[in-house]
C-alpha cells in the first residue's frame, strides 16, 4: 500500500539557529567585529529597524577576509544531525524542501554540502565581489518592501503556489513573516513567544525528528493568519500590497 499523502507539500527552513543550531552569521561578527554589532542586533530585536539594515550595518564593522570567515562557519560548526534525515524523507514523500536565510548567507551552500545534503534549494542574501563588508544583493527580497533582506513571506507564499501548503520551521525573530504566512508552523526559540504573540498556532520542535514526526501526524491543516499586509512592510509604503 503506498504511503498516506501528507497534506504538507513543502518545507520552508531557516539557517541559522536551525539547520544549523548556532547563528553562524553571529558567530562571524564575535569573532571579526567590534561589540558595536551587538547594539544594532538589540535594535533590530526590539522591531526598530528590519533585518536588511541590521545586516548591512553589522556586516560594515567586519575585519578579515571571507575565506577566514568561511573556514570559521565550516571548522568550528555543523548542520544539526537530524537535518539531512528529514531532507530524505521529504524527498521519498514527494515534499520540495527550501532553505531560506536572512543571514550572511555565503556558508550555508558549503555547510550543506559538507553534511552531505544535496538538491535543497538555497534562498539567501547574497554577499558583494569583494566579501560581506562590502554589502549584499538581495535576490530574494521583496521587489518594492526593503525590511528584510530575505522575504521569507514572500518565499513561503511562492512555494504554495508552485506546490500546496507549506510547513515553516524556524526559531527566530527573522522567521515571524514566514510564520505568519506558512499553513503548519514548527517554532523554537523566540519563535515560540512571537508566535504566541501574533496569535499564530504552532509546533514546538527541537530537532528535526520532532518536525518529521509532527509532519507524519497530520491529517489537515489550520489556515495561516497570513494577514492583508506584512507587518514587517516598509513604513514608506504604507499602503502598498503585502505581495505581487
Amino acid at each position: 500500500m503506498p504511503p498516506f499523502e501528507l497534506p504538507v507539500r513543502a518545507i520552508v527552513v531557516d539557517f541559522d539557529g536551525t539547520v544549523c543550531p548556532a547563528d553562524v552569521s553571529e558567530e562571524i561578527l564575535k569573532a571579526f567585529a567590534p561589540r558595536e554589532w551587538w547594539d544594532i542586533d538589540l535594535e533590530f530585536q526590539r522591531g526598530e529597524i528590519g533585518s536588511r539594515e541590521c545586516l548591512l550595518r553589522q556586516t560594515a564593522l567586519l575585519s578579515g577576509s571571507q575565506e577566514d570567515m568561511l573556514r570559521l562557519a565550516l571548522e568550528d560548526f555543523a548542520v544539526d544531525a537530524s537535518f539531512p534525515p528529514l531532507v530524505d524523507w521529504a524527498r521519498s514523500r514527494g515534499i520540495e524542501v527550501a532553505v531560506a536565510s536572512d543571514g550572511m548567507g555565503f556558508y550555508v551552500e558549503p555547510m550543506l554540502r559538507a553534511a552531505d545534503v544535496e538538491g535543497v534549494a538555497v534562498l539567501t542574501n547574497a554577499v558583494l565581489a569583494r566579501g560581506p563588508s562590502e554589502g549584499f544583493a538581495f535576490p530574494n527580497g521583496h521587489p518594492v518592501c526593503q525590511t528584510c533582506g530575505t522575504c521569507k513571506m514572500r518565499i513561503v507564499l511562492d512555494y504554495r503556489r508552485r506546490y500546496g501548503p507549506v510547513a515553516f520551521v524556524g526559531e527566530g525573530h527573522s522567521d515571524r513573516f514566514g510564520a505568519l504566512y506558512a499553513d503548519v508552523v514548527f517554532a523554537n526559540k523566540h519563535l515560540i513567544e512571537i508566535c504566541r504573540a501574533d496569535r499564530v498556532a504552532f509546533i514546538e520542535w527541537v530537532t528535526f525528528d520532532d518536525v518529521r514526526a509532527g509532519l507524519e501526524g497530520l491529517r489537515t491543516i489550520p489556515a495561516p493568519v497570513a494577514p492583508d499586509v506584512c507587518p514587517g512592510w516598509t513604513i514608506e509604503n504604507p499602503s502598498s500590497p503585502s505581495h505581487p
